[in-house]
């Protein structure tokens, strides 16, 4: 195989500097870095560069923000510099048939997953949220379907019992960022042989709303437990109680000693072990460590049953 001189990036979040950081120690760092424009971000909403635009100017590299990459005059400056090879990971754009076709050896892509397995836009919170004990990262080389690619490498990470999705992410990423590298160098030498996934076996994972965080009682305590670490940092797991708003910050399944049976899913049955019992479904309960109503700082269970004067038999909605 010819190898591979001219590397392109293509990446926008903080996900993607691992990978940045790896092709620099392999004395691979890329001809040009293609990120998303600046947008607003924080609470003050200040037009910020991305995190992949932030490391890849610190490092003198060229950096591009298309508004979109099917633009006539971004395909062109991509036809100019020629690249051999592309490098995406969680990019944010979908790539039109003639940037897909561009580089000589492909585009190869990074997937937060052991794919087919959790297709789309959100891996990591999905195989935390389904319970999954081992999820991975995959290198694939991209085509036209959502994440449908041939597979190149693949490598499996453990997930932690208490692990969420922020700290798994950032594990991920590491472990991403040295599997690219692989993959360049496998392609390079000619040893990769991309296999085509079993399409029969594929799951997805849809991007998350903050409505995707909204509490639902019904589900036993223990896939409440799931969701919360997989919806920390973003979108957190949110109820309503007395009318207002409330963050779930932490929290664990409890062993209720039949409490929870015959009540309606959400009632909150008083403090166990200083956590906020709450009923769910199959007569589980769940307990509830810590809790943060809007513009307040968080408290712990005791202090915000105590602040509020809760009373067992009120409703979480």
């Amino acid at each position: 195989m010819p190898a591979v001189r001219t590397i392109v990036f293509f990446g926008t979040p903080e996900f993607a500097v691992p990978t940045l950081a790896a092709l620099e120690r392999a004395g691979r760092l890329p001809a040009r870095v293609v990120t998303q424009p600046a947008r607003p971000a924080g609470r003050g909403r200040q037009v910020q560069d991305s995190a992949v635009a932030r490391w890849a100017l610190a490092h003198g590299l060229e950096v591009a923000r298309p508004e979109r990459v099917r633009e006539a005059a971004f395909l062109t400056a991509m036809r100019e510099l020629a690249p051999d090879l592309a490098v995406v990971v969680a990019f944010g754009q979908i790539f039109p048939p003639e940037l897909l076709a561009l580089p000589p050896q492909g585009c190869v892509n990074l997937h937060a997953s052991l794919l087919p397995r959790y297709r789309g836009a959100a891996p990591i919170q999905a195989a935390i949220a389904a319970g999954e004990e081992a999820t991975g990262v995959t290198t694939m080389r991209m085509e036209a379907g959502l994440d449908s690619g041939p597979i190149l490498l693949q490598r499996e990470v453990a997930i932690g019992p208490c692990e969420t999705a922020g700290e798994l992410s950032r594990r991920l990423a590491e472990a991403g960022g040295d599997l690219v590298v692989e993959t360049v160098e496998g392609l390079e030498s000619g040893r990769l042989s991309p296999r085509p996934q079993q399409h029969e076996l594929a799951t997805y994972a849809p991007r998350l709303t903050r409505e995707s965080g909204a509490v639902d009682w019904s589900l036993p305590a223990s896939a409440l437990a799931n969701r919360l670490r997989a919806y920390t940092p973003w979108p957190g797991l949110h109820a309503v109680l007395r009318g207002a708003a409330v963050k779930l910050v932490a929290g664990e399944a409890l062993d209720a000693d039949g409490e929870a049976a015959g009540r309606a899913p959400g009632t909150y049955l008083g403090l166990c072990r200083g956590l906020l019992a709450v009923a769910c479904g199959g007569g589980t309960a769940f307990g509830i460590a810590s809790l943060q109503r809007p513009g307040k700082r968080p408290l712990a269970a005791a202090d915000f049953a105590n602040g509020e004067r809760l009373q067992a038999g009120e409703r979480f909605e």
